[in-house]
């Protein structure tokens, strides 16, 4: 029986060449090669005349092609562009353009805000406005520069509860990316309350490569907003940070993707949905802060994440986070001891001594607690629920743990408060911290808590924090009372340091 070979033909092929030859089949062969050489000939011509003469459409086309791909950088996540040559420089504040959404009626309050962080002549960007400002109204050289928003009259909007300004915040990166600057790296957009902290904005932007596509900003902290909104979503008054290529796709399809969302409410909103459409998720930074709250902000700042401070959002609907003072001098305070050390400016450090039997509790440059016990590094890091939800004023739900202040005086903690900030050379610093007492406060009249309440301040006298430690893999620091146990207590200081080796805060039995 033949077996079948699949690798040997069944037939035989046909022969190149027919075995009999006629003169009409010659001729024929002979004129097709002759006409295959002439249309040979005839392309090496064309070819060598758009090399050697430098044809006008042939250089338009290279041209067109040079400048979509390397100004305009390619629509792919290729990091091959001309932006590739900035990948070594390291990302600093002339890489980033900032959006902020402003109206005529709100900026009169709403620029104390703005002034705190802009850095006339250093940031750059633009307050977007309604309208031009009347003659009446001064632009103070503390401002930064403003431009007008398009109309959107022809956008539709059909959200019954919201207001059809969200279309004109929405279009602030397409109108500030058409406006074709150079060495932009990153769009940041925030509300004309947004409060931006700097270097550490551009710490956190330069983890990651600007030649990527990238969205970047955090949730709302009040559950219910989540629900409402979404959680996919930067909330854009915590600000929301768009990277170079990310926005020369969302800016192609953004006036029709406004359209086809008409029904949702912000412009945060509409941007997420769109950029869900190219396909990035947000990635979540834990300093962009939206301050979805009411009430007093302490218990959040008292108990920061182990992340940079980025923003703050809201202010004018909470309590001055120090106290007995305005929220713009409370705010000044705070940007004291950021100027001073940015990086740590909120970072959250907790200890125990073991021979006074007392827990501390630091938020640098804000911030010390001390609680005459020993507390659980679990308690310790929780927020105290000083504040009610953004819409319902709810005692919960959050995105974060929280735990309820105690009825009982005697197990709360003494607080303080940041009085002072010194620099100490070139790279260290100084912070002051004074007792605060609540005169409608019931008092603990406990031997322990006496002893605590003593304390009339705290000095942390420390290195300055390296931004490349942010870089490494997040830990918190770790603290500790350093003066005697026979020394006077009424100025206690207190250090911040990194874990030794196998060291925990654990209490010891």
């Amino acid at each position: 029986m033949a077996i079948f070979d699949p690798f040997k033909l069944r037939h035989k092929p046909p022969s190149i060449f027919p075995t009999a030859v006629k003169t009409g089949h010659v001729f024929s062969v002979v004129a097709k090669f002759f006409f295959t050489i002439c249309i040979l000939i005839s392309v090496a011509m064309i070819f060598s005349y758009i090399i050697f003469s430098g044809c006008s459409d042939y250089q338009s086309f290279a041209d067109y092609r040079r400048f979509s791909r390397d100004t305009v950088i390619s629509t792919t996540n290729s990091s091959a562009t001309v932006r590739k040559n900035q990948s070594s420089e390291a990302t600093d504040i002339s890489h980033i353009f900032f959006g902020i959404g402003g109206s005529i009626q709100t900026w009169r309050e709403r620029s104390r805000y703005t002034e705190l962080w802009w850095r006339p002549n250093n940031t750059r960007g633009f307050v977007w406005l309604d309208e031009e400002p009347p003659l009446n109204m001064t632009w103070l050289p503390t401002y930064p520069p403003y431009k007008v928003s398009a109309d959107t009259s022809r956008f539709n909007y059909t959200c019954w509860y919201g207001t059809r300004s969200a279309i004109r915040m929405a279009r602030i990166i397409k109108e500030s990316f058409e406006l074709g600057l150079t060495n932009v790296r990153w769009f940041v957009m925030g509300d004309d309350d947004t409060v931006f902290f700097v270097e550490n904005l551009i710490t956190v932007l330069s983890k990651y490569d600007h030649n990527h596509m990238y969205y970047i900003g955090g949730n709302s902290e009040s559950v219910e907003q989540d629900i409402v909104h979404s959680y996919a979503m930067a909330y854009g008054g915590g600000g929301i940070a768009i990277s170079y290529p990310l926005a020369v796709e969302l800016v192609k399809i953004l006036d029709g993707c406004i359209d086809r969302y008409a029904a949702l409410y912000g412009s945060d909103q509409k941007i997420e949905a769109c950029i869900s459409e190219i396909g990035v998720p947000l990635t979540k930074e834990l300093g962009f802060h939206q301050i979805d709250i009411r009430g007093n902000p302490y218990g959040i700042l008292a108990a920061h994440p182990v992340a940079p401070l980025v923003s703050l959002h809201h202010l004018d609907y909470v309590d001055p986070i120090f106290p007995a003072t305005t929220q713009i001098d409370a705010l000044r305070r705070l940007i004291s001891a950021y100027k001073m050390d940015p990086s740590r400016i909120l970072q959250h450090s907790f200890c125990h001594d073991q021979t006074r039997n007392w827990s501390v509790s630091v938020s640098w440059g804000y911030t010390i607690q001390i609680y005459p016990s020993l507390v659980t590094g679990r308690e310790l890091e929780t927020s105290f629920l000083t504040f009610k939800s953004w819409r319902t004023s709810s005692s919960e739900p959050f995105t974060f743990d929280t735990r309820p202040i105690s009825e009982d005086p005697c197990e709360r903690p003494i607080v303080y408060f940041l009085d002072r900030v010194y620099e100490v050379g070139s790279d260290h610093s100084l912070t002051t911290y004074r007792k605060h007492v609540e005169v409608s406060d019931t008092q603990c009249e406990s031997p322990e808590y006496s002893r605590v309440s003593s304390v009339g301040f705290i000095d942390i006298s420390l290195a300055k924090w390296m931004p490349a430690l942010w870089k490494m893999a997040p830990r918190r620091q770790t603290c500790e009372i350093i003066n005697g146990k026979d020394d006077s207590e009424y100025v206690i200081n207190v250090k911040i340091r990194h874990f030794n080796p196998f060291e925990s805060v654990t209490p010891q039995s």
